[in-house]
């Protein structure tokens, strides 16, 4: 596509949703095929494209043919990703530890069904959720070191030496608080 005739069509589709649309059509499959080997997620992608275009909509007033039409929605759609990345990595961080306040709550409603928060289930709080895991399906279920790695999908001598190492901080813990 030339790019006087971008320019024209953009133009256009700064003042009219029906030059937009076809300026969205025309973008499409290039930028679905860039999201979907960025992400490898199909849900993902579509919904990246749709607010990578929702965005250039909005701030198509603020494009200023300093690169391609096309390098300006890849930049949009790539911060996207970047930004959804890392806001799931905040959301697995805060889950991998109990909040204060959630091991506080676990405690009243065990107390109130004359149950007992232990200073082992405290430690075991203190553990990552991954890593909880891993110590459930294998102590408390009595799941294999294979069916464990099968349902993990990590490695048998990954998921030993995490449990080992688990057990051993815990133990080391535990020690240190009985003193």
């Amino acid at each position: 596509m030339e790019e006087s005739a971008e320019s024209i069509s953009i133009e256009n589709a700064k003042h009219d949703r029906s030059a937009f649309s076809q300026l969205f059509q025309q973008y499409y499959t290039f930028l679905y095929r860039y999201l979907f080997k960025l992400t490898m997620n199909k849900e993902m992608t579509e919904d990246l494209l749709q607010e990578t275009m929702i965005r250039a909509y909005i701030n198509l007033p603020k494009f200023r043919y300093q690169s391609k039409f096309s390098t300006w929605l890849i930049s949009i759609a790539t911060r996207l990703y970047l930004d959804e990345q890392r806001k799931k990595t905040r959301d697995r961080k805060r889950q991998q530890q109990l909040t204060e306040n959630e091991k506080r709550k676990i405690k009243w409603e065990l107390e109130q069904g004359n149950m007992d928060w232990s200073l082992h289930l405290d430690l075991f709080a203190s553990l990552s959720i991954e890593t909880r895991t891993l110590i459930l399906l294998r102590h408390y279920y009595g799941y294999s070191l294979e069916e464990i790695s099968a349902m993990t999908k990590l490695r048998k001598g990954t998921v030993k030496s995490r449990i080992h190492y688990a057990l051993k901080k815990l133990r080391e813990e535990w020690s240190d608080e009985k003193r």
